[in-house]
């Protein structure tokens, strides 16, 4: 008898550590969520304080976009008509799937689904990819969204050519919209997010393939011209590199330990522009 009451001691120690461990595992949760949205907010901030850290081949790297992008700009129009001559034969489940994939509000369901599974499993480097992937969007949206009213650009549909203008209108004027695509930087952050996690360059070749589609479907359906897209995709890569890089010093996680370098070599000749992109 003189057992019973240490017995009953050991068996409350027993139920209150198993307690403590529900509420750790609870709080553990909670935890890792306001831990990854802290990381989706610093990653946003991280990377629009970039271009002040910029030095010589950075800028240089943003000149060889900037002259790019200008020099598709003398084409625009010639290309939109170009593509006048195949835009009813282009497959609608094509189109319809770069249309819906870049829209906002699916967007944000695919990489919140993306997160919650590594949240939920408890798998880090889940997380972290559903981090960098709302984190890349977030960025991305926003800066394509005050871009937008700023620049003013009418698109394709509107009847007016690539040169045309009405900049700085603070509400949305729809059909001078148009620089840059959102639906690009959406649908191209994803897929140069996903691949990363991936080491073969077909796989990654494959993905990017799949995420070119939502910003040429909106060429093809005359919403966007195809500087727009163009400027768009190389964007998503900046921004989705630089947060991926602040993600470095918040989670152990990698993503095949590869080494996160992007160079550009832009070339013109008689006729002739080449942009090779490395990465």
């Amino acid at each position: 008898m003189k057992s019973l009451p240490l017995l009953l001691l050991m068996l409350t120690l027993i139920q209150l550590n198993g307690q403590e461990l529900k509420i750790d595992k609870k709080e553990s949760l909670w935890n890792n969520f306001t831990y990854d949205m802290g990381n989706v907010f610093g990653g946003i901030g991280h990377s629009y304080s970039r271009p002040f850290h910029w030095k010589g081949k950075q800028w240089a790297n943003f000149g060889y976009v900037t002259a790019g992008t200008l020099a598709l700009f003398t084409v625009d129009d010639e290309l939109d008509n170009w593509a006048d001559g195949f835009r009813d034969d282009v497959p609608d489940f094509l189109v319809n799937y770069g249309i819906e994939y870049g829209n906002p509000e699916n967007n944000y369901m695919f990489t919140g689904g993306v997160y919650l599974a590594g949240l939920f499993t408890k798998n880090e480097k889940l997380r972290r990819t559903g981090v960098l992937l709302i984190a890349s969007a977030t960025a991305g949206g926003f800066l394509q969204q005050v871009s937008k009213r700023i620049i003013g650009r009418a698109r394709p549909k509107s009847g007016d050519s690539s040169s045309t203008y009405d900049p700085f209108n603070i509400n949305r004027v729809f059909n001078y919209d148009s620089f840059p695509s959102g639906h690009a930087i959406l649908a191209f952050s994803n897929a140069y997010a996903i691949a990363k996690q991936f080491k073969s360059p077909w796989v990654k070749a494959g993905i990017y393939t799949v995420g070119l589609i939502p910003g040429l479907a909106r060429v093809n359906d005359g919403f966007h011209w195809i500087s727009d897209v163009a400027f768009g995709t190389v964007l998503s890569i900046f921004i989705v590199e630089s947060i991926d890089k602040y993600l470095d010093s918040k989670y152990d996680q990698k993503y095949n330990d590869q080494q996160k370098k992007v160079s550009w070599n832009l070339s013109f000749g008689p006729g002739t522009m080449g942009l090779a992109v490395q990465f």
